[in-house]
């Protein structure tokens, strides 16, 4: 038996204001139609306030159908309409699949494709309905409807987080029936299906079926398995499991100990993946830079940005090649202790690389600057910035603009915000009241006046 959720009923003057405003009948949408979005039936804006509007419906009302029927949306209702509001309602799965069967049943126009059907799917296992997804599964059989990979690992990994381990094994096995291959990806999700229930002996045992079917593990084959043993504190299986792996000629895509590293990150045992990496760089190994800036991160989190900075120059002298996220991890945490030499260095050796400072590294560097009061050397290497790497943008301006405030230099806040506004970029309003009375506090009032000007020209007030 079903048994719905208690929820508040729409108020009936909403809907009726809604159906007046916006499918006041067949006219309305027939006018429509000839407009450059005459797939959908309706303008742009009107056409999502729909969607909005029968998601609210689907989740809130327990006299949907009847609330739906009322509502004169026949000529809307296709496939991009029922998915959008399918994917509206993705933690509503028993509301959904009563929407699903109301657009089927009630419009004999609508033929739902594997979009519908697969989202469907989704939410229902998102939301633990195994049953109705399953009659859900079986009607797309019937339609000769293939179900995706990615929606197989989907619902086997839903059954791995709810624990349901027996079920995700036995979607493995029916595969066939729904003619879906078992791919990499597809052991992948078992694998970690496997692993959220402790079963690593399964686990190991699916690694190995997969070798003997000559199905190549890829990166996450190992991740998952190796995250699983190190959150276990299994670190020692790991390393022999990777060590096995490497032996029978299945290597990684990167190291074992890139992947030992980020175990051990996502694990939370910040110290040992340290002590993996110190390890690393005396051997004059250079660690995956994905797990270098996944470890920086986590340093820089814990406060120990002295040692991530040391770690830094350390792998750069053994050859490691840093992305843009490195150097903005790296500046961003130099800067923000006020270790703007470091930031310095490390941003000219990003530009020294070919890359253009992008205002998310230059920024911190300023910050830093203000706060240090070297106001002459900012406004110099904004200067620099502004040739040398992209255009500022408006957090970047609001960012100058108040530090000038806040170190009492209203002339020079002012000339940046008239700035911003040849740049089309909008300045905050209390930009604006900041910059006016500290100006007139200073006796610049024919400045403090033209700034006042200028808001009333932009805001029209």
């Amino acid at each position: 038996m079903l048994i719905l959720r208690k929820t508040t009923r729409l108020p009936a003057t909403s809907i009726l204001t809604f159906l007046r405003n916006l499918t006041t009948g067949s006219d309305f949408i027939q006018s429509t139609v000839s407009s450059n979005n005459g797939s959908r039936g309706l303008p742009n804006d009107d056409y999502f306030a729909t969607i909005h509007h029968i998601s609210n419906i689907v989740r809130k009302d327990i006299y949907m159908e009847r609330t739906l029927n009322k509502m004169r949306i026949s000529n809307i209702i296709n496939s991009e309409l029922v998915y959008r509001i399918l994917r509206s309602c993705s933690n509503s799965g028993i509301e959904s699949f009563r929407f699903f069967n109301w657009a089927r049943t009630h419009h004999p126009n609508y033929d739902p494709t594997t979009l519908e059907f697969e989202e469907l799917l989704k939410t229902l296992a998102r939301t633990r309905h195994w049953e109705t997804m399953w009659k859900v599964a079986h009607g797309m059989k019937t339609l000769d409807f293939a179900i995706s990979p990615s929606v197989v690992c989907f619902i086997i990994e839903q059954y791995g987080k709810h624990g349901l381990i027996n079920q995700a094994v036995e979607l493995f096995n029916r595969l066939k029936n729904f003619d879906c291959p078992q791919t990499t990806d597809v052991h992948n999700s078992l694998l970690f299906a496997l692993c959220e229930v402790k079963n690593f002996q399964g686990a190991y045992a699916l690694v190995r079926r997969m070798i003997r079917k000559g199905i190549v593990p890829d990166k996450r084959t190992y991740s998952v398995l190796v995250n699983a043993w190190c959150s276990a504190g299994k670190m020692r299986e790991a390393q022999e499991f990777l060590e096995e792996m490497s032996r029978k000629g299945f290597n990684p895509p990167v190291r074992g100990r890139d992947l030992l590293i980020d175990g051990l990150l996502n694990a939370g045992y910040l110290e040992a993946a340290k002590g993996l990496v110190r390890k690393m760089s005396k051997e004059k190994f250079v660690p995956d830079v994905g797990t270098f800036n996944s470890l920086a991160e986590a340093l820089c989190k814990s406060g120990e940005i002295d040692f991530c900075i040391d770690l830094f120059r350390d792998v750069c002298g053994l050859g490691f090649c840093p992305d843009m996220d490195t150097y903005k991890i790296i500046i961003t945490a130099a800067s923000k202790v006020g270790k703007v030499d470091e930031a310095f260095r490390v941003l000219h050796r990003s530009i020294e690389d070919g890359n253009r400072p992008f205002p998310s590294l230059y920024a911190p560097i300023l910050k830093a600057l203000c706060r240090r009061g070297q106001f002459d050397d900012a406004f110099s290497f904004f200067a620099d910035m502004k040739v040398k790497g992209h255009p500022p943008n408006r957090p970047v301006y609001t960012l100058l603009i108040k530090m000038c405030g806040r170190g009492g230099g209203y002339v020079e806040a002012a000339n940046y915000l008239m700035e911003m506004t040849e740049l089309n970029l909008m300045p905050k309003s209390q930009n604006f009241d900041m910059v006016t009375d500290g100006l007139k506090n200073c006796g610049k009032h024919d400045l403090a006046k033209r700034i006042e000007q200028l808001e009333i020209s932009l805001r029209g007030i």
